[in-house]
């Protein structure tokens, strides 16, 4: 992997609540910057920096916080920001900012990945990131620092292989010559060598999302499907598993049928996956992470039909109260069954005195988040139910604005997706493993 044009890092932190850390393409650093909505506090102060090039004077962050305000004053603000030939590349987390600094021609993608990487590394080692922790902690982070970056290239970013080597207890002084850990060297650096379970096993769930725009008189202007294949994996050894899915080029390669094929799009694989493997025969190898991770993440421009259909009417009256009809209908085969389906609708956000009436499931009123949640626990295919609800509204209620926020539907069904994608193959082969699950 590489990452062109990556130079330094900082930090910086000053009077009031907001930081700033910048981390360097050639110049990585946090910094703490003025009070949220306070145009009167202009001071910030770095809290670490490090230059990873020397191409960037370390005094460049300096202009960072000026530039932030002046956009965000003018109303421009962008996260990329530029003083002279230098770009400035940032995100806020808590009350830091994370900036990375770069003369060249830097992949943006690739910078913003590594910072929000760098805030779960960080996260992972002193739960909440903020600039107590980092005050607490700067020997560990300058250490994290130059594990993470190599002269402005990301190095090792797994948190379990960093943290096999850089504790946050103390150590005595080892006179003999150190030895870094064989999963820093070798080839499959996400993986530790020696692991052992007494009872192997390997968990896979294919988790998809609906993202649909629907026009008023019910007909879907906009669908798109989100998807990700998340797997658990608790195998000895150095195991090397192959899955395939009914991808429509792998169909296409193979001259077999593509009626029940999916075209999948903006695919992002883990690190393990041999990537050469899967252009040759759409074959998916690998030697997967020890625990929890996500394999691979996909989207689906395709027309869908929604799997619960909801309709609306929603009555007001002479602003004194409202009144909402919900009726929810699922359109899936009556051999599947949602579970745990959560129906939001937003109200308004001075409602007061619920009232609810519903043929299955509960309703529940949530203030905070000016909406009511419907909840039934088994939503057979075929099925429609109905829900009414009545709220009070003040007297003085001003004419509502345009636009009202969707409502939104959440469920799990099951082997069952939305796309129709399959795990149609799955191999695993390690020779120190006889049995696996």
């Amino acid at each position: 992997m590489e990452w062109r044009g990556s130079k330094c890092m900082c930090i910086h932190a000053g009077r009031g609540s907001t930081k700033i850390f910048a981390v360097g393409l050639s110049l990585l650093c946090y910094v703490t910057g003025p009070e949220d909505n306070c145009s009167c506090c202009q001071h910030h102060v770095v809290l670490v920096c490090r230059n990873y090039r020397g191409d960037v004077d370390m005094s460049e962050i300096e202009h960072f916080m000026t530039l932030l305000m002046d956009k965000e004053e003018e109303g421009t603000l962008s996260p990329i920001l530029a003083h002279g030939g230098v770009r400035f590349m940032w995100i806020k987390h808590n009350n830091l900012y994370l900036v990375a600094t770069s003369k060249k021609n830097a992949s943006v993608s690739l910078v913003f990945s590594f910072l929000y990487k760098i805030v779960q590394v960080f996260s992972e080692y002193f739960k909440e990131l903020e600039e107590e922790s980092i005050r607490d902690n700067f020997v560990i982070i300058y250490e994290l620092m130059d594990e993470l970056m190599d002269f402005g290239y990301p190095q090792t970013t797994d948190s379990k292989i960093l943290q096999e080597y850089i504790t946050q207890e103390g150590h005595k002084l080892d006179t003999g010559a150190p030895r870094p850990p064989a999963t820093v060297t070798n080839a499959v650096s996400w993986r530790s060598e020696g692991i052992k379970y007494r009872k192997n096993e390997v968990f896979l769930d294919v988790i998809e999302s609906v993202n649909l725009l629907v026009s008023a008189n019910g007909n879907v202007l906009r669908s798109e499907i989100v998807g990700s294949i998340k797997m658990r994996v608790f195998l000895s050894g150095m195991p090397e598993l192959r899955l395939g899915l009914n991808d429509k080029v792998l169909f296409e390669n193979t001259g077999r049928g593509k009626s029940k094929s999916v075209e999948l799009e903006d695919v992002k694989f883990h690190q393990c996956v041999r990537l050469s493997r899967f252009e040759n025969d759409r074959t998916i190898s690998f030697i997967p992470p020890d625990g929890e991770f996500e394999l691979m993440s996909y989207r689906l421009n395709t027309h869908v039909k929604p799997l619960i259909w909801i309709e609306s009417v929603i009555e007001k009256h002479s602003h004194s109260r409202i009144e909402y009809m919900i009726k929810a209908k699922s359109q899936f085969k009556r051999r599947s069954t949602a579970n745990n389906v959560e129906i939001h609708i937003p109200v308004p956000t001075d409602a007061d005195s619920p009232k609810f009436k519903t043929t299955v499931g509960s309703v529940k009123w949530v203030p905070e988040n000016s909406e009511i949640v419907w909840s039934i626990k088994s939503f057979p295919g075929g099925k429609e139910y109905l829900m009414r609800a009545h709220f009070g509204l003040p007297s003085v209620e001003a004419e509502d604005k345009e636009g009202k926020p969707p409502i939104s539907v959440k469920f799990e069904i099951p082997y069952f997706t939305t796309s129709g994608i399959q795990v149609c193959l799955t191999h695993i082969h390690n020779r120190n493993v006889s049995k696996y699950i």
